[in-house]
C-alpha cells in the first residue's frame, strides 16, 4: 500500500559515506536548492566532515550522530551515495517512519533511484507533496537474541556463509517447525522481496515486488543442481540450524556481520515495522527494473502502443 503525504517546508536529513570529486557539483546543486526552499538541514556528522572542504554550505545546519538525533527534528532523509548507503541509514532510523530517498551517486541503484541529473527536479516534487511512499517489509533476527544489538533487522536479506573454503556449509531449514531442506551449499540468503534485486538475484533468485508479503530462501553456490530458491509467506517464522564441519560461519544482516559456531540456531521472522521509501510520482519498481537490468531496448520487447523516450 502506497500513502500520498503532504508537502510544505520540512526538514530535511541528509545522509552519506563517502563521494566523489565529480558528486560534489551535484552535492552542491542540492545544498543550493534546498537553500532556495528554506528547508532546515540535518547533515550526519560524519560525512559533514568529508564534504565540507569541497562543497559550500551556505546556511547553518545541525549535526546528528546517532538514531536519537536524528529521529528528534528530521521529517525526511536523503541518503546520498548508492542502494549500500541506504542500507547503512537502518541504523540511523530504525522503526522511527522517517521517509528515505535515495539520490544516487552510485552506479547500479535500484533502491536509490533517482539520478545526478533529477536532484533538482526531485527536491521541486518532494517539496510540492508529488510523491508516495514504498512501505518496505523488514526481516529480522529474533534469535540468537543481542547478536546484533538493538538493529537485529535488515531491508535486504540476513545471509549465512561459510568462514573455511575447505568444506561445505551444511544448513537445515524449517518453515513453521516443517521441514525444508538440508542445504550443502557455500551458505545460504533469507531475502525480502526489496532483497530480492540484490544478492539473491545474483544467485538466481527470482525477482519479487515489493508489496508480496513474502520470503525469498536462495542458496549460495548449491551443490546439488535440482535445489532451487522458494518463495514462501513472509508471515514464516524460518528456523535455520548449521552444522557441518565448519567450526564458525557468518551471519549478515545488510553489510553487517557477526560470528557464530556450529550448531546454532537462527530463528528468522518478519519485523513488526516497515522501512518508507520515497517514490516520485514518474517512478515506479517496474520502470525501475527495466532501466536497472536494460530490459526492453529492443523496440521489439514493447507493444506497438508504447513509445520509448
Amino acid at each position: 500500500m502506497q500513502t500520498k503525504l503532504k508537502g510544505g517546508t520540512m526538514n530535511v536529513a541528509l545522509f552519506g559515506k563517502s563521494f566523489s570529486d565529480e558528486g560534489a557539483v551535484y552535492l552542491q546543486q542540492l545544498m543550493d536548492k534546498l537553500k532556495s526552499v528554506d528547508c532546515p538541514l540535518m547533515v550526519y556528522g560524519p560525512f559533514l566532515e568529508k564534504i565540507q572542504k569541497k562543497v559550500a554550505i551556505k546556511s547553518p545546519v545541525t549535526i546528528f550522530n546517532t538514531h536519537e538525533e536524528l529521529t528528534s527534528g528530521a521529517d525526511i532523509l536523503f541518503s546520498i551515495g548508492g542502494d549500500g548507503t541506504i542500507l547503512d541509514t537502518l541504523s540511523l532510523i530504525r522503526d522511527s517512519g522517517i521517509p528515505i530517498l535515495g539520490v544516487n551517486l552510485g552506479r547500479l541503484g535500484f533502491l536509490s533511484s533517482i539520478s545526478r541529473e533529477e536532484i533538482l527536479p526531485a527536491i521541486d516534487k518532494v517539496i510540492q507533496g508529488k510523491y508516495t511512499i514504498d512501505h518496505r517489509a523488514v526481516i529480522s533476527l529474533q534469535s540468537p537474541e543481542g547478536l546484533f544489538g538493538k538493529v537485529n533487522y535488515a531491508l535486504n536479506e540476513l545471509s549465512v556463509t561459510k568462514t573455511e573454503t575447505n568444506s561445505l556449509a551444511v544448513v537445515d531449514v524449517f518453515i513453521d517447525n516443517k521441514f525444508l531442506n538440508t542445504y550443502w551449499a557455500d551458505g545460504l540468503l533469507v531475502a525480502t522481496p526489496t532483497g530480492s534485486t540484490a544478492y539473491s538475484l545474483s544467485c538466481y533468485g527470482p525477482i519479487v515486488t515489493p508489496g508480496s508479503e513474502n520470503f525469498v530462501i536462495t542458496p549460495i553456490a548449491s551443490h546439488n543442481l535440482t535445489v532451487r530458491p522458494i518463495v514462501v509467506p513472509d508471515s514464516s517464522t524460518i528456523r535455520i540450524h548449521l552444522g557441518g564441519r565448519n567450526h564458525q560461519y557468518q551471519v549478515g544482516l545488510d553489510s553487517r556481520y557477526q560470528t557464530i559456531g556450529t550448531g546454532t540456531e537462527l530463528i528468522i521472522g518478519r519485523a513488526d515495522f516497515k522501512i518508507n521509501l520515497v517514490q516520485l510520482s514518474n517512478k515506479d519498481f517496474y520502470s525501475t527494473i527495466r532501466d536497472k537490468l536494460l530490459w526492453g531496448k529492443d523496440n521489439r520487447n514493447y507493444p506497438a502502443s508504447f513509445k520509448i523516450g
